[in-house]
């Protein structure tokens, strides 16, 4: 007998521990220690408890009571009203027992996605540097910026955590953390002297098609969208499967913007690309909730896209032009949106190119001038405006070149023009300040002209600035 009561004490006593564990406040590794909330706003913060259980939420920046009760799946959501920049500061939450967010810091906080040129490291990939790395690397140490990954995964349910922890800038964090993503932070703390923090979600080889919800692809995709428990037989090819996954988990975090370098994987499809990419930044803003938010995104540099098919397979939309170019018309039908052009910096014979840090630095500069209202720098790349023919000449003019154009001192090389019987030759440029003239002995009547429409070629016209012209075409054959 009393065998049977002291087991029934320690069923009881189990039953109760275990209904504790239940209970106890969990959170995300979104809202942990050294994170970065946006500043001078509503940002919302989450996590889980018992069902029914009262929330209490104190920040120590104004020492501000927060409180709310979880829903029946024990879920619980508070927004919280964020100083200007500063800290580090405490966060408490209870609901009968204190859990506390410690360090962390109030400032500018950024989304940082795509794929394997987001992903890559600033160490770099085997046998593929990031240039001046090393030295960048060591000078990194900087506790105003601040970092989380989320890891690669692939599901056909849509997740609502992972595992990560938030980072301080080190040479230790730095080694392993985004190249693009972290000069891209670098600039901006540098120039805006407050807390940055970045939440990096990319995946190597992600077509665009996986970065999207299963509800927004099924109309726009003719292809068939996973089912809940399905294999996931190419995690970077399968639609939805990373938006469930790496995405989900940090939507609803209060951002200031996203940085976004994607679109290798998609070459094949290049007409598809900007409806796909539109509908994707859409949905991405509606299930925020913050409105069209910034979001800058990297142009595909040049690269030699032979090397990836035989030569009987290769067919003239692989030429990566067409991709850059469907990147190109999207920023006519996305809103609060900039691309930083990379043409002067590709690889003929690798698709990461090295100089991670330009590129980085020109989504920067759309962020430090669009967003943050920094005046008298150069971030839009011109753009095609007008052909004229005169005669056997075309003159070319462009948009955004406030003080003009310039090839710093070399020959352009890049242009090509072509007549009724739409066969291209090389054409002369002469720069004339604001505008391009081209002649071209073999077409004695132009009415065509692309610029750099090449899978591989090194961009030679600028502006003043040194933004680099896109590639462009005034043909659609």
């Amino acid at each position: 007998m009393k065998t049977y009561v002291k087991l029934l004490e320690s069923f009881f006593v189990c039953i109760f521990f275990t209904a504790g564990l239940k209970a106890e406040i969990r959170l995300p590794s979104l809202f942990s220690g050294n994170m970065v909330l946006q500043q001078q706003t509503e940002v919302a913060i989450w996590g889980w408890a018992g069902k029914g259980a009262n929330v209490i939420l104190k920040t120590s920046w104004d020492g501000c009571k927060y409180e709310t009760r979880t829903d029946e799946n024990g879920k619980w959501k508070v927004m919280i009203k964020t100083p200007a920049a500063g800290g580090p500061y405490d966060i408490k939450i209870s609901d009968g027992k204190v859990k506390t967010i410690s360090n962390v810091l109030i400032g500018e906080v950024w989304l940082c996605s795509g794929q394997s040129n987001m992903e890559m490291p600033m160490k770099g990939y085997t046998g593929q540097p990031v240039l001046g790395s090393n030295d960048a690397i060591l000078r990194s140490k900087n506790t105003n910026i601040r970092f989380i990954t989320v890891p690669r995964s692939s599901k056909t349910e849509v997740q609502d955590d992972f595992e990560g922890r938030w980072m301080q800038a080190e040479p230790a964090t730095v080694v392993d953390f985004s190249a693009t993503a972290y000069y891209f932070a670098r600039l901006l703390h540098e120039i805006l002297d407050v807390p940055v923090g970045l939440i990096h979600v990319s995946y190597g080889g992600s077509c665009i098609e996986t970065w999207m919800s299963r509800e927004t692809s099924e109309p726009y995709l003719g292809v068939d969208i996973p089912q809940p428990g399905d294999s996931v037989k190419v995690p970077n090819r399968t639609p939805t499967v990373l938006f469930n996954s790496m995405l989900s988990p940090v939507i609803g975090y209060t951002l200031k913007g996203a940085i976004w370098y994607q679109g290798e994987t998609n070459y094949m499809n290049p007409d598809e690309y900007a409806r796909l990419f539109a509908t994707m930044v859409k949905e991405w803003r509606a299930l925020w909730g913050q409105g069209e938010f910034p979001f800058y995104y990297a142009q595909i540099a040049p690269f030699n896209n032979r090397l990836y098919k035989p030569r009987q397979d290769y067919y003239e939309k692989l030429n990566s032009a067409y991709l850059r170019e469907a990147q190109l018309k999207a920023m006519d039908v996305i809103p609060n949106c900039g691309m930083a052009v990379l043409m002067d910096i590709g690889e003929e014979l690798c698709i990461h190119p090295a100089d991670k840090k330009t590129g980085s630095e020109r989504l920067a500069y759309w962020a430090l001038a669009k967003t943050y209202g920094i005046e008298g720098i150069g971030y839009a790349s011109p753009l095609f405006k007008e052909m004229t023919v005169n005669d056997t000449s075309v003159v070319l003019s462009f948009y955004n070149i406030p003080n003009g154009l310039t090839s710093f001192g070399k020959e352009v090389t890049t242009f090509e023009v072509a007549g009724n019987n739409r066969v291209f030759y090389p054409a002369r440029a002469s720069l004339r300040r604001t505008t391009v003239v081209l002649t071209c002995r073999e077409v004695k009547e132009p009415v065509a002209v692309r610029y750099a429409f090449k899978d591989f070629v090194v961009g030679d016209l600028f502006t003043t600035e040194g933004i680099p012209v896109s590639s462009f075409r005034t043909d659609d054959w």
